[in-house]
């Protein structure tokens, strides 16, 4: 990947993270993919290991959703070998990284990684508890 493609693919992917176009954001992930984050235990349990297309829009989509002022303010990207860094700010003011492994133009794994030790780092509101009968 070369620096010119990583910023169109950071500017495409926060422009539609940030206007919370969920299909604009995943066009850029192949149906294989698999995401790693601990905001997905927190928001789904499980180990944190999202497989495929579907089971990421459903993760992405609960996040949305228990998020609604979700933001990102990018900070810098990194160019690897088939891979891409990016350092953002969200919306609660944590520092993130988000690692993406490339097979082509789409993205095959993905790791979503928190700076400090904040047990909801995404700012992720709770689950409305069950109204009592």
């Amino acid at each position: 990947m070369d620096h010119a493609t990583a910023r169109q693919f950071v500017d495409s992917w926060v422009a539609a993270w940030n206007a919370h176009e969920l299909d604009a954001v995943l066009s850029h992930y192949a149906e294989n993919v698999s995401f790693r984050s601990p905001v997905a235990v927190q928001l789904l349990g499980g180990d944190g290991v999202i497989r495929g297309k579907d089971a990421l829009r459903a993760y992405w989509a609960e996040g949305l959703r228990r998020i609604p002022d979700l933001r990102f303010e990018v900070l810098g990207s990194y160019v690897g070998v088939n891979c891409l860094v990016i350092n953002y700010r969200n919306q609660k003011g944590g520092l993130v990284n988000e690692v993406l492994i490339f097979d082509g133009p789409l993205v095959v794994e993905g790791y979503g990684t928190y700076l400090g030790e904040d047990t909801n780092p995404a700012g992720a509101h709770p689950l409305p508890r069950p109204a009592k009968s």
